[in-house]
């Protein structure tokens, strides 16, 4: 399962693993906030453990550095991050989108939740394409990618990838950088 794909929504061609729920173009973004499994918070609680005391007794102790993110749907642990971490809404991701969907032409093409909710991104296309030779054409598409378990930054970037999984989320992020 190196997808790793817990939920996600698309539009057009259906992705190699053949997952997600497939949703007609212009869908608005709570739409696809549903469709996509991005329709829950990241929660934040105090870490704590426990310990005994002189007398054998178990006592629960905080250790204020750290907390720990959450799912606010599932309760699932996500991450145990520093007071300082700035963790990223699923849905703020796809708000991202908002102007450039009702405005200047782009179209939410996927979006979806990776690792149990650790990795969630959304890709839209910008309207630029170009034709290869054959019959194969090359998309334009804008990314926006985050995660709460420290493997990513909140990341913005335009690529030619069609991120559907876990896969091509690490190609596309790898061929920005080269």
């Amino acid at each position: 399962m190196a997808h790793l794909v817990e939920t996600m929504a698309f539009t057009g061609q259906t992705p190699w693993h053949g997952l997600g729920n497939q949703l007609t173009p212009h869908q608005p973004i709570e739409v696809w906030a549903q469709q996509a499994g991005m329709d829950w918070r990241i929660e934040s609680s105090d870490v704590s453990y426990m310990a005994q005391n002189h007398r054998g007794q178990n006592i629960i102790m905080p250790f204020e550095e750290q907390r720990v993110l959450y799912r606010s749907d599932t309760h699932a642990p996500l991450s145990v991050v520093s007071q300082r971490f700035q963790e990223v809404q699923p849905k703020e991701i796809l708000e991202f989108y908002r102007d450039l969907t009702e405005q200047s032409g782009f179209e939410l093409e996927t979006a979806g939740v990776l690792k149990g909710g650790k990795k969630f991104w959304a890709l839209a296309k910008t309207g630029q394409s170009k034709a290869l030779k054959g019959n194969d054409v090359s998309n334009g598409y804008i990314l926006l990618a985050t995660a709460c378990d420290g493997t990513l930054a909140t990341t913005a970037q335009f690529t030619s990838i069609r991120v559907v999984c876990n896969n091509t989320l690490a190609i596309a992020l790898k061929s920005q950088n080269n």
